[in-house]
C-alpha cells in the first residue's frame, strides 16, 4: 500500500455526526462480508452515504503483506473509511491499527458477528460476555494512534438490555467515539425483526452518538428507525446491496447506477463473483426474473455482452453516464 496524502478533516466521522446533528441522521453502509469491497464503496458514496466501512478483516491476517494484499485496497477517494477489525487481543489490534492508521478515518471493532467460527475464536459476538476485553480493544486503538483518531464498536443487544446498557458505558468510558447498535441478539437470525424499542431503551445510557443497524430498506425508512430510536444515524446493509442510491431517496435502484458500478468494477478489478453478485443483486427490481436468468456466470465480458447486446450501457465520459434512473433496452 503506498501511503496516501493526509486524511481530509472534513471526512472524520465525528466531524460529519456534528455536522449532521439537529439536521438528519449520518448514512452509513455496513461492514459486509465480501461485499464492501472499493468499488462498491465508492459507488454508495455516489448517491450520498457519509460513512462507509470495509468488511470485517481479522486483525492477526492483515499483520501480513499477503492478507493486506487481498482484504484491503484503498484509494484518495475512499473516504470517510472506516476498517472494521475482528480481534480479541490488544496487541494484535495495536500492531494492526498502527498499519492501517494512515489510510483510514476511523477503526471499528467487531462485537457483532454472530456466526459460529466468529464466536470459536473469541470475536464478534463473544466479546459481548467481555466488555473489560472492549475496554482494553478500544484503549489499544487509541494508545497507538492518539486520542483524535475515531474508534467505533458495533454490537448486538443481549436479551437482557442491563448487559447492553453495561457494555455501552464501557464502550464510552473507554474512548470510542460512537458506538454502532445491530438491534438482534446473537442468537436471531436475520430475517427476525430488529428489536427498534430496545435500541432506544438503550441509546439514552451514553453521551456519544448512536447508530442504529438493522433493517433500513429505504430513505423513508431509515428515517422513521432514527426518530424511533432517537439515534444520530442509521447504517444499512442488505438495503445498499439491492439498491446502492438508497440514502439519496430512490426508492429502487437507477439505471446509472448499474452503468457506474461497471466502471468502478472494471477500473478497480473486482472479482468477478463479487461483481456478478452485485449486479444481479442491484438488478432485481429493473429486469424480469426470465432476463435475470440470462446473465452468464462465466466471466466480466460475456456480462459486458450481455449488457451491450440488451441495454444501452454509457461509459465514462458518455452523455447522461451514470445519471439515467430507468434502463433503455436494446430493440430486438
Amino acid at each position: 500500500m503506498a501511503e496516501l496524502a493526509t486524511r481530509d478533516p472534513n471526512k472524520h466521522p465525528v466531524r460529519i455526526f456534528e455536522a449532521q446533528k439537529g439536521k438528519r441522521p449520518v448514512y452509513i453502509a455496513a461492514p459486509m462480508v465480501r461485499y464492501s469491497k472499493l468499488p462498491f464503496r465508492q459507488l454508495v458514496r455516489d448517491y450520498q452515504t457519509d460513512i462507509v466501512y470495509t468488511p470485517m478483516i481479522l486483525a492477526n491476517e492483515f499483520l501480513h503483506p499477503k492478507g493486506r494484499y487481498f482484504d484491503f485496497s484503498t484509494n484518495e477517494k475512499d473516504a470517510s473509511l472506516i476498517l472494521q477489525f475482528g480481534v480479541e487481543d490488544p496487541v494484535i489490534l495495536s500492531k494492526a491499527a498502527e498499519l492501517a492508521g494512515p489510510y483510514v478515518d476511523g477503526i471499528g471493532i467487531n462485537c457483532g458477528c454472530p456466526q459460529s467460527w466468529a464466536i470459536h475464536e473469541g470475536i464478534g459476538s463473544a466479546l459481548l460476555k467481555e466488555p473489560e476485553k472492549v475496554y482494553q480493544l478500544i484503549r489499544a486503538v487509541k494508545n497507538t494512534l492518539g486520542e483524535d483518531f475515531c474508534v467505533e464498536a458495533k454490537i448486538r443487544i443481549s436479551k437482557n438490555l442491563d448487559k447492553t446498557r453495561h457494555l455501552m458505558q464501557t464502550i464510552e468510558h473507554a474512548g470510542a467515539d460512537f458506538i454502532t447498535v445491530h438491534g438482534r441478539t446473537r442468537q436471531d437470525r436475520s430475517s427476525f425483526p430488529v428489536n427498534l424499542d430496545a435500541i432506544r431503551e438503550v441509546r439514552s445510557c451514553v453521551n456519544i452518538p448512536v447508530v442504529t443497524n438493522g433493517d433500513v430498506a429505504s430513505l423513508r425508512q431509515g428515517y422513521e428507525i432514527a426518530n424511533l430510536t432517537n439515534t444520530d444515524g442509521i447504517m444499512s446493509a442488505r438495503g445498499l446491496l439491492e439498491n446502492p442510491a438508497l440514502f439519496a431517496g430512490f426508492e429502487d435502484t437507477p439505471w446509472g447506477c448499474v452503468e457506474r458500478f461497471v466502471s468502478y468494477s472494471t477500473a478497480y478489478s473486482l472479482n468477478f463473483q463479487l461483481f456478478y453478485h452485485h449486479l444481479v443483486t442491484m438488478m432485481n427490481k429493473l429486469i424480469t426474473k426470465r432476463e435475470r436468468m440470462t446473465i452468464p456466470k462465466d466471466s466480466f465480458a460475456a456480462v459486458m455482452d450481455w449488457l451491450d447486446a440488451n441495454f444501452v450501457v454509457r461509459r465514462p465520459g458518455e452523455p447522461l453516464f451514470g445519471e439515467t434512473v430507468l434502463p433503455v433496452r436494446r430493440e430486438t
